[in-house]
């Protein structure tokens, strides 16, 4: 019984220690990632983004962020461990190890006569004679008894002194830190641990697999619905314009699934009149258009009309029911357009490339949400290619901000960032009529948005010609610069009311055709997983060509540091098509920025496929042979050549190509964009 109840008083005990182990390096863990956020400011700085309350909550916003299921569940288990540190240090139940010269108050090594003194002593104040107290009764059997013949036996006394217990020697005695109740099992206590039993090791890892089972038959693992990719799936089409993307995107599950209330009729009619003119309705039969647009299903009236407040900034006329479903819709729509861009760029038979055409649309409409810029800014105006759209994600900028700064021709968003700070700020303040502190904003805003460079070649492995069969691989390096040095860092978006992460998206394509032949998202957010990325592939790529481990400590460090300043690693394989010329173009489009999008042309040359052994290339260092006929040919086919050209924002036209020498079957370009209508150059084979 005694072990028993020694097993028992340290079962807490074992319960605190098998939740400390995982629970204090987590928490640890956690706290040292909340601190380090906080203390990298990697957004916005500007008096329109403080405004906005979207990074500095109120303490009830802070509060609500703070109340998710993980931070809940992780207060809580410190709770328990507290209460458990509260009961172990306070219980009563100790560990006794029997003493009978301390129980008999007497030092080692005491007299028999001593002994009996002691004992008589005891005995007059706790025998069951003498004292009729019911503990008095028990302590004297338990321990006065005991250790008085403990002492006055002499084998007793000699196996207490020699091995410290008057049994003698005692061997190695184990328990279990379990409860009493569990150790005592009868009738009720039986079922009760029955019924734990199946319930922790039974129902509840079922309950789990059920749940995970039905959630994950229904979600995929970016958490969208199959059925919505199913409908992005069989509605994209290869000539989707861009202006049309927004009826594909509103037919998600997700958005069919927020309810329609009829208190949302009056606010909704009310907002179609706000945001009419950016529904693509057909002004000479504006009525039947309008009937049409309203026998639509409501939830895909709802949910466009809610969005198009977005792109329009008309949000103070939603409803509070209505901005709740707005701030959902919002909350859905990074996610979702990012797997409508993986419909759009996703090989499709019997060539196996993806369609350039909508996913340029997929990402001028993401980049519109992002920054609550309506499409129709997009169309070109005044010279530019891309509108005026651009200028609207700077703060305190309008349509007349616009108009006023382009009589002093300045009518492209690169000419304006291209200015010095002191002329930008002359012309803000003397033009514009901007303060000092919003010509500050602007300034601020033009630091944040980042300029990428694209260093892109496409060759063969091991050989100097490329034919056609070949396996092509790309190679490129996606470098991105500001102008406050910062790397990793969110985009300035006041009215976008989440936090949203820069993402590009680097195509490798042919925009004749419209088919992309390559495709990758490139994030700058996370440092530390691209350098563990780019080191195993660098490595992996020397040992296959046969590098030394030297020259392979050397690449790998190079790539490191191009990590580290700001550059992304992207490699890619491809087919080489039949024999020919093709013409290139590497799109580096960002979701989050209007107006930073980088381009550059890739031209190769496709030669016929020849027998094993016979390449029929050129090397690097010999100057192609070309017949005049085949010259003429490729500078038709340039003059014929045109770039994709979206119904919001058309490519400017090309400037004049740099050629520079080079292997004809490999494609190279080193080239910065920065915009739709950045200058274009491209390496080709004389």
């Amino acid at each position: 019984m005694a072990a028993s109840e020694e097993n028992s008083a340290l079962f807490p005990i074992f319960v605190l220690t098998l939740m400390a182990l995982p629970l204090v390096p987590y928490t640890i863990v956690i706290l040292f990632g909340a601190f380090k956020k906080k203390a990298a400011k990697i957004n916005c700085q500007c008096s329109v983004c403080v405004r906005s309350g979207k990074y500095h909550k109120s303490i009830f916003k802070r509060i609500s962020n703070f109340s998710t299921y993980s931070n809940l569940t992780l207060v809580l288990l410190w709770v328990v461990m507290a209460v458990l540190v509260y009961y172990i240090k306070h219980i009563s139940t100790e560990v006794q190890i029997f003493e009978p010269f301390s129980i008999l108050g007497l030092e080692h090594g005491a007299s028999d006569s001593e002994i009996k003194k002691a004992y008589r002593r005891l005995s007059i104040q706790y025998h069951p004679d003498k004292n009729p107290d019911p503990e008095a009764h028990s302590y004297f059997v338990e321990y006065i008894s005991k250790a008085y013949q403990a002492l006055t036996d002499p084998i007793s006394r000699e196996n207490f002194e020699k091995y410290g217990h008057p049994d003698g020697r005692q061997g190695l005695q184990m328990g279990i830190a379990l409860p009493q109740f569990l150790l005592n099992i009868d009738g009720a206590s039986e079922g009760m641990l029955l019924l734990g039993i199946v319930g922790v090791c039974i129902i509840l890892p079922l309950t789990i697999s059920v749940i995970y089972l039905s959630r994950s038959s229904k979600y995929t693992g970016n958490y969208v619905m199959h059925s919505t990719l199913a409908a992005y799936y069989h509605l994209m089409k290869p000539s989707l314009a861009p202006s049309k993307v927004m009826d594909v995107f509103i037919k998600a599950s997700e958005f069919m699934d927020i309810p329609v209330r009829r208190t949302d009729e009056e606010p909704l009619q009310r907002l179609f009149v706000l945001v009419r003119s950016e529904l693509n309705l057909d002004l000479k039969n504006i009525r039947q258009e309008q009937a049409k647009f309203w026998k639509q299903h409501p939830a895909l009236v709802k949910t466009e009309l809610l969005l198009q407040a977005q792109l329009t900034r008309e949000t103070a006329a939603l409803s509070p029911t209505l901005q709740r479903d707005f701030r959902r819709v919002l909350e859905l729509a990074p996610r979702l357009l990012e797997e409508l861009m993986k419909m759009a760029i996703i090989p499709r038979p019997p060539v196996g490339h993806g369609w350039l055409r909508p996913a340029i649309g997929v990402v001028e409409l993401s980049q519109s949400v992002v920054q609550a810029v309506p499409l129709s800014a997009r169309k070109a105006a005044g010279g530019s290619s891309e509108g005026y759209a651009p200028f609207l994600q700077l703060p305190h900028f309008s349509e007349a901000v616009v108009k006023k700064i382009a009589r002093k021709k300045v009518r492209t968003f690169q000419d304006f960032r291209d200015m010095t700070p002191d002329e930008r700020e002359d012309l803000l303040t003397q033009v514009a009529g901007f303060s000092n502190s919003e010509s500050h904003d602007v300034e601020m805003v033009l630091k944040m948005m980042p300029s990428v460079t694209i260093d892109i070649t496409c060759e063969t492995e091991g050989e100097e010609g490329l034919q056609g069969g070949d396996i092509v691989t790309m190679h490129a390096w996606v470098t991105l610069n500001r102008g406050n040095g910062l790397i990793r860092a969110l985009p300035h978006c006041p009215y976008f009311p989440f936090d949203k992460e820069e993402n590009f998206w680097l195509l490798l394509a042919d925009s004749f055709s419209n088919d992309v032949w390559l495709s990758q998202k490139v994030s700058f957010m996370d440092e530390s997983t691209e350098i563990i990325a780019v080191s195993k592939t660098i490595q992996e790529s020397k040992e296959g060509s046969g590098a030394s481990a030297r020259e392979i400590n050397v690449a790998v460090k190079e790539a490191i540091e191009k990590v580290k300043n700001g550059s992304r690693l992207v490699m890619g394989k491809f087919q080489a098509p039949a024999e020919g010329n093709y013409n290139l173009s590497s799109f580096c489009l960002c979701d989050s920025w209007i107006g930073c999008d980088a381009k550059s042309n890739i031209k190769l040359k496709v030669m016929k496929r020849s027998r094993a052994g016979t390449r029929g290339g050129l090397t690097a260092d010999e100057t192609p042979a070309m017949e005049d006929g085949i010259e003429e040919d490729e500078e038709e086919e340039e003059d014929d050549y045109d770039d994709y050209e979206s119904e919001y924002s058309e490519d400017e036209e090309d400037t004049k190509e740099t050629k520079s020498k080079g292997a004809v079957a490999n494609g190279s370009t080193h080239n910065k964009g920065s915009g739709s209508s950045s200058d274009e150059s491209g390496s080709e084979a004389d």
